[in-house]
């Protein structure tokens, strides 16, 4: 297609725009197709440190700086229809002036590469939850998104593609879509895990391997006796006893006294 045929498209308007991938979105549905659009509320597109980190990487691409921006004014206003992402590539439907496919396949960090990442990160993450969320320590984030050691790639681990008319390595639909992973990594940061095809639950600290099978029972020090008890709850441990008898229990009567009662009875 000629430069001029794509380059001065008639303008659409944001409002239009979201019309449009509305539209697009219901017909996609009814074909059958799960459609996951990128929703972004407020200005912020990211807010998690692995959406911010993605994002960060990202603007690192100083080849694609004037795209950027572009980008990002795209996935604010909901041109994002639908992102899914899979084991090393992710797959978007981007509305513009047209419906564009967009298509990023991403190397997947290698065996050697993960076994490194996690051995600097060994004992340093205490649990899934720590992990999804972020919360660790400077060091763990500087090593996790290393560019080219650690999880986030690097231009030439990146490959980019679009069915718009334009021919250039990163265009505004491409962009948006990037963004737009950032924005999906702040709600499914396991899906990072996912495009790498490695499993997150290595990076967790191994705790609790040395627990008892059978439990254990309180220490001497710490069992209560009678005299304890009687201070903590103001009981007289005695008076709760069992009471001991104070009558003397009757002696039976002798044989001649019972024929003699038998006798006096009988008249």
């Amino acid at each position: 297609m000629a430069y001029f045929d794509w380059e001065w498209r008639p303008y659409v308007s944001v409002a239009e725009r979201r019309r449009k991938a509305a539209r697009e979105m219901e017909k996609r549905r009814k074909q059958g197709h799960a459609v996951s659009p990128v929703v972004i509320e407020g200005r912020a597109i990211v807010r998690t440190f692995w959406g911010k980190a993605w994002c960060e990487n990202l603007e690192r691409y100083s080849d694609f700086a004037n795209r950027l921006p572009r980008g990002r004014t795209y996935v604010r206003n909901g041109s994002v229809i639908d992102l899914q992402i899979g084991p090393g590539s992710i797959r978007a439907f981007v509305s513009g002036s047209e419906l564009y496919e967009v298509a990023v396949k991403v190397k997947p960090v290698t065996e050697a590469r993960w076994k490194a990442i996690c051995t600097d990160c060994a004992g340093a993450i205490d649990s899934l939850v720590q992990l999804l969320q972020g919360r660790f320590s400077k060091g763990v984030m500087e090593r996790i998104c290393r560019q080219t050691t650690g999880l986030f790639p690097s231009p030439r681990e990146i490959e980019l593609s679009c069915s718009c008319p334009d021919s250039a390595g990163m265009c505004k639909h491409v962009a948006a879509v990037l963004y737009g992973i950032g924005a999906r990594f702040d709600q499914q940061p396991e899906l990072l895990f996912r495009l790498h095809e490695v499993d997150e639950q290595e990076l967790i600290a191994k705790v609790g391997k040395e627990l008892p099978l059978v439990k254990q029972g309180p220490a001497a020090s710490k069992i209560l006796g009678d005299e304890d008890l009687s201070a903590v709850f103001g009981l007289d441990m005695e008076a709760s006893a069992v009471p001991k008898l104070t009558s003397t229990p009757k002696k039976p009567k002798s044989k001649a006294k019972r024929v003699a009662r038998s006798r006096k009875l009988r008249r």
